[in-house]
Parts: structure tokens; C-alpha cells; sequence
């Protein structure tokens, strides 16, 4: 045990082993992100379709799936960033010695990834308070939350939704967040396949389109909800 703790410490305290983390919790939070709006977009077919979706989410493996997902999220979150923070400060340390900026030829989203990424951080535990804890949405008239569902009272989540989006710092926060989620993806995308070695010279200009049409298709996504809510009335 003692060995195997000494080769992971190894390997971690290494910038390969960092990057291989950042690659790999990144294509994991890239493929959540995806699943994620596709279930979230089921908003828009109202309340019966979100609903049940939500229920399934809350129910799965009778409740325990979705701890236990929240808690896999989060450590590939931590870690994530974690990885990511020491890697950026090895790479100043190394490059010290040189005369010119290594920034001259990086991109805005790769310069601010870490300021991109500890946005996308506090949003995450805002965003658990707000639609798992419940912080901040007004429950004086329970039966306002309750939905009836194949003849059960289960928790209305579509309302809940709406009435979080009703409220305009709420929305504003969420679209601040989402477009510096969008950045971090531009700049995350390729660099989780050029550590894999998926990324080659022929390959370059392909993954950047992808990696552009794939942020483009998370905000639009994702600041369709609040805008819809907010800005067009939707389901008020």
C-alpha cells in the first residue's frame, strides 16, 4: 500500500501525471456538460417531461445515484483544478528565466483559465445551493412545489426552475458564468486531445472548428433557459 501511495505521489507531483489528470477529468466534465444541457433542455417541454426527468435523476438507485454521481463530480472538479492550478504555477517557475512572455502567442481563453475555471467553481456550489439545497427559492406555499406525477406528489423542478430564473441577478449570474464556461471549453477542448495525442498538425484546424462549435453549442444551450424565462416569460 505504502508503495503504491509513494508511486501515485510520484506520478502527481510530475507535470505529465498533471496533465494526464487535467486531460482525462476534462474529457469526463466535457461529456457531463453535453449530457447535462440535453437533460436541461427538456424544460422547454414542460412541466410532466422535466419533471419526471428530474424524479428519475433523484431516484435512481433509490436516491444513492445521485450522491454518489454529486460526489464523483466533485472530486473530478477538485482535482481538475487543482491539477491545473499547480501545473500553471510550474510552468511560471520554469519560464522565469526566459526574457519574453510566454503569452504572446496563447490565446485570451488560455491565458485566463484559471480565473475562467474558479468562476466555474463557485458557480457549481451556487448552483447545488440553489436547485439541490434550495437556497434562495421561496417555499411559504409548499403545495406551489408539488407536482402530481403518474398519480404521485412528487417535487415540482420545473417551477422551481422558472421561479429561480424569474429573479434577474440569478439569470445575469448564470449567463456570466456560462460564457466564462464557454472560454475555458474553447481552450479545454484541444488540450485534452493534444495530451491524449490525439492531436496532430492535420488535425489541428478540425479539433479548433470542434472546439468552437462545441462551446457555441453549451451557451447557447445553456443561456436559452434563463433568457427564455426571464426575457420572453416563459412558463410564468
Amino acid at each position: 500500500m505504502n508503495a503504491l501511495t509513494r508511486c501515485l505521489a510520484t506520478y502527481w507531483s510530475s507535470s505529465i501525471g498533471k496533465k494526464l489528470v487535467v486531460a482525462l477529468t476534462g474529457l469526463f466534465l466535457l461529456l457531463f456538460l453535453a449530457g447535462h444541457l440535453i437533460g436541461n433542455l427538456a424544460l422547454f417541454m414542460g412541466p410532466e417531461a422535466f419533471n419526471s426527468y428530474a424524479y428519475f435523476l433523484h431516484h435512481m438507485a433509490h436516491g444513492a445515484g445521485i450522491w454518489a454521481f454529486r460526489i464523483v463530480m466533485l472530486v473530478m472538479l477538485a482535482a481538475h483544478i487543482i491539477a491545473t492550478i499547480q501545473l500553471t504555477r510550474q510552468n511560471k517557475a520554469a519560464r522565469r528565466a526566459y526574457e519574453h512572455p510566454a503569452t504572446i502567442q496563447a490565446s485570451t481563453s488560455s491565458r485566463y483559465m484559471i480565473l475562467t475555471g474558479l468562476t466555474i467553481l463557485a458557480f457549481f456550489v451556487y448552483h447545488i445551493l440553489h436547485f439541490t439545497v434550495r437556497a434562495g427559492n421561496e417555499y411559504d406555499n409548499p403545495e406551489l412545489y408539488t407536482y402530481l406525477l403518474d398519480g404521485k406528489e412528487v417535487h415540482n423542478a420545473w417551477k422551481m426552475v422558472i421561479d429561480g430564473f424569474s429573479v434577474w441577478y440569478v439569470s445575469a449570474f448564470y449567463i456570466i458564468a456560462m460564457s466564462f464556461l464557454s472560454s475555458h471549453l474553447m481552450h479545454g477542448f484541444q488540450s485534452v486531445f493534444q495530451t491524449l495525442g490525439l492531436r496532430s498538425k492535420k488535425s489541428a484546424a478540425t479539433l479548433q472548428q470542434f472546439s468552437i462549435a462545441y462551446a457555441a453549442f453549451i451557451w447557447i444551450g445553456f443561456v436559452s433557459i434563463p433568457v427564455a424565462i426571464l426575457v420572453f416569460g416563459f412558463g410564468r
